[in-house]
């Protein structure tokens, strides 16, 4: 997700519920990769979960429990989301919800984004601890549904769009630092974030699924969020550092 000019980032965070984005706003993007992809554990320097690689990927679902910012003095930012392509592609088709901090203050949103269009962000009320279901699927033809609910506030909401280059590459779970025309942006503290009924193409993510691709996110030495084990869909990502 989110694209973000730093001089309009009081601006987006200060708002509760964000007008759509536009030209400035921060974007996830695609996965940044440090060393060779082809190693067991993948490091990025913006991504940490699980992704499903080497194409044909249709469908993508998890559930996860909305993780609460620790915010001191710094502006950070953290997004949580499932979506298709990014590892081994250009693009990303995702929605999911955000936890950034902004003078000592959190807030928490939910968006979805076309990559490389910029994101959309959703009206409804998120709060920490909030159950969110996450699906995107494709008729493989260029047309998407992505469809967040947040089962705790009640409220469901479903995008129709369409993006033909999409090389259905890779089904993906994530939390991220999402990134900046600088660069990654630094990570907020959200503490654990657990993830459940992951799911590709309607089969649980395991340790065994063909291609799965365990992505811990780092920057040089430092670690800065790590997933833990992944069993029948469910895993963890745990914060290390921003």
């Amino acid at each position: 997700m989110r694209k973000l000019l730093i001089g309009l980032v009081a601006a987006f965070v200060l708002t509760a519920f964000p007008a759509a984005a536009g030209a400035g706003a921060t974007t996830h993007g695609t996965l940044r990769f440090d060393p060779n992809k082809k190693i067991t554990q993948s490091t990025s320097s913006n991504w940490s979960g699980y992704a499903a690689t080497g194409g044909g990927f249709t469908s993508v679902t998890s559930s996860w429990t909305q993780p609460s910012a620790s915010c001191g003095s710094a502006t950070t930012y953290s997004s949580f989301w499932v979506g298709l392509d990014g590892d081994g592609s250009s693009t990303v088709e995702q929605t999911g919800t955000s936890a950034d901090c902004s003078g000592g203050s959190a807030r928490y949103y939910a968006w979805y984004e076309m990559y490389p269009k910029f994101p959309t962000n959703l009206r409804g009320t998120v709060r920490p601890n909030d159950k969110l279901n996450a699906t995107v699927t494709t008729d493989g033809r260029g047309g998407f549904t992505l469809t967040i609910s947040d089962t705790t506030q009640g409220w469901t909401n479903t995008t129709n769009a369409r993006l033909k280059s999409a090389k259905l590459a890779s089904a993906e779970v994530i939390a991220e630092a999402p990134s900046s025309s600088g660069g990654v942006l630094p990570l907020a503290n959200f503490g654990t974030v657990s993830f459940s009924g992951a799911s590709a193409n309607g089969s649980l993510l395991t340790s065994s699924t063909p291609n799965i691709d365990p992505i811990t996110m780092q920057s040089g030495s430092t670690v800065k969020a790590q997933p833990g084990s992944i069993s029948n869909g469910s895993f963890s990502v745990a914060w290390k550092h921003s």
